[in-house]
């Protein structure tokens, strides 16, 4: 019963990215398919805090001991984390800037509506 603690961070990011993908596939609206874009993005943020956690480790800060007598996060995922939330921001306004053009220029946001689009 020991393995469920280590494995269950990794099938909530694997059920929080099936769920957004589930909704982006089944959408009919581009606003609701930017949202469950999102969602899908955050499961990436659960996957990176669970390759980064370790069991009592505490953060990178080595002024007040010797380097290697206690364990200590990677701040490389942390990093990593912080840039993932600041493209995820980006993306999902860049592309609810794109659906409100679409908007304006086809009066809809469903996407089986916008015939003009089709090649």
């Amino acid at each position: 019963m020991t393995a469920v603690p280590h494995v269950l961070p990794y099938l909530v990011a694997a059920w929080v990215f099936l769920a957004g993908a589930y909704g982006l596939a089944t959408s009919r609206n581009l606003i609701h398919a930017v949202g469950c874009l999102s969602v899908c993005q955050a499961a990436t943020y659960v996957l990176l805090l669970a390759v980064g956690y370790r069991d009592g480790a505490t953060a990178p800060v080595f002024s007040d001991v010797e380097p290697g007598t206690r364990p200590v996060v990677d701040p490389v995922v942390q990093a990593l984390a912080l840039t993932d939330i600041v493209v995820g921001a980006t993306v999902t306004a860049l592309l609810l800037a794109l659906v409100v053009q679409v908007a304006k220029r086809h009066g809809t946001v469903d996407p089986d509506e916008l015939t003009e689009l089709r090649g």
